[in-house]
């Protein structure tokens, strides 16, 4: 049995290890590697799931031969690509340890920097993010990252929502909080509010990616926070009310002053500009607010479908399915 190196507490856990893997052939092997090195060091026992989430590569016959011959490996081949957050709800909901660590598999979150998010846990923490001190991202890419995380902010109504990453610990009885959720939109940070409000960071290496290219983009990260504050808040509906509440009472206004010049100069207002500008303002807030809604409707429409939020085409190891709303078939997209 390892000994944890100097100056690092060796907690007596299972630790289980989620990773969503989409395009990610080359760095795999590397991963689990760094992976049985460290983890062993760390916890009592241990298990690495990796969740395939529909790559186009050949991640899924790495992944194969990783599960051949790594017994703490487990996987799990979704039927498509179903979006990162999705590929992780599956496999936090088939993982067996106390604790569960979510990373992604690119490498730039090390693994030898999990033990600073199980002391993190042990402070009195329920979920704990690795934070970066400096981000190893683009410009474009860190922009995105910021927009997302606002949007975050308000639909977890956290503040600590401004500082999470795919890198996160936090114990397993959690999940309990969202058993039987089965949409087809997922956050898993929001997920976990519905456990717990304990929520605690601490500074962890941000590593530089060695091998191709991020899967997220821009417009990826744009949609992943329309789907959340449109999946998991109520308020661009409240936005669309307080906009119609106001310009309806500007309306009255405008109202009440034409009324006012008519009396006030005994002949009508003139002005087809500003007419024509009120219309085309007051139309504009009444699509925007309808825009607003048809985001809703088509969430409520999704779910009434019964959409899964993922469909696993093969498990390796003892990887039994989850009980879960989730069909699986035996034998937003991820980035």
């Amino acid at each position: 049995m390892a000994e944890a190196p100097q100056g690092t507490t060796r907690h007596d856990i299972m630790l289980s290890v989620v990773v969503p893997v989409y395009r990610s052939e080359a760095t795999l092997p590397a991963l689990v590697e760094r992976l049985s090195a460290v983890l062993p060091t760390l916890v009592r026992d241990y298990e690495i799931v990796l969740v395939n989430d529909g790559s186009p590569d050949n991640s899924w016959e790495v992944i194969r031969r990783l599960a051949a011959r790594t017994p703490t490996v487990r996987a799990a081949h979704l039927m498509r690509n179903f979006g990162q957050h999705n590929a992780l709800l599956y496999g936090i909901r088939v993982a067996r340890g106390e604790v569960i660590v979510t990373m992604d598999d690119d490498l730039q979150n090390p693994p030898e920097e999990i033990g600073k998010l199980l002391a993190g846990l042990e402070s009195g923490h329920d979920v704990v993010y690795g934070v970066r001190q400096r981000e190893a991202h683009g410009l474009a890419r860190d922009m995105a990252s910021m927009i997302t995380k606002l949007v975050l902010q308000n639909a977890m109504g956290a503040e600590t929502a401004r500082k999470i990453t795919a890198f996160r610990a936090f114990r397993s009885d959690l999940r309990d909080g969202f058993v039987s959720y089965s949409a087809r939109f997922v956050s898993i940070d929001v997920l976990l509010t519905w456990s717990t409000t304990r929520f605690g960071t601490v500074i962890v290496a941000h590593e530089p990616r060695r091998l191709g290219e991020s899967n997220y983009t821009f417009r990826k990260l744009m949609t992943h926070a329309l789907n959340m504050v449109t999946g998991f808040s109520v308020v661009p509906l409240q936005v669309a009310s307080i906009m119609g509440f106001v310009f309806t009472l500007l309306g009255f206004v405008l109202l009440v002053t034409l009324v006012v010049l008519y009396f006030v100069r005994g002949s009508p207002v003139q002005g087809f500009t500003f007419l024509g500008t009120s219309v085309a303002l007051f139309s504009g807030v009444q699509l925007l607010a309808l825009g607003i809604i048809g985001e809703y409707l088509a969430r409520m429409h999704s779910r009434i479908m019964g959409q899964p939020s993922y469909v696993v085409r093969e498990a390796l190891g003892a990887s039994a399915a989850p009980e879960s709303p989730q069909r699986e078939a035996s034998g937003a997209p991820h980035g």
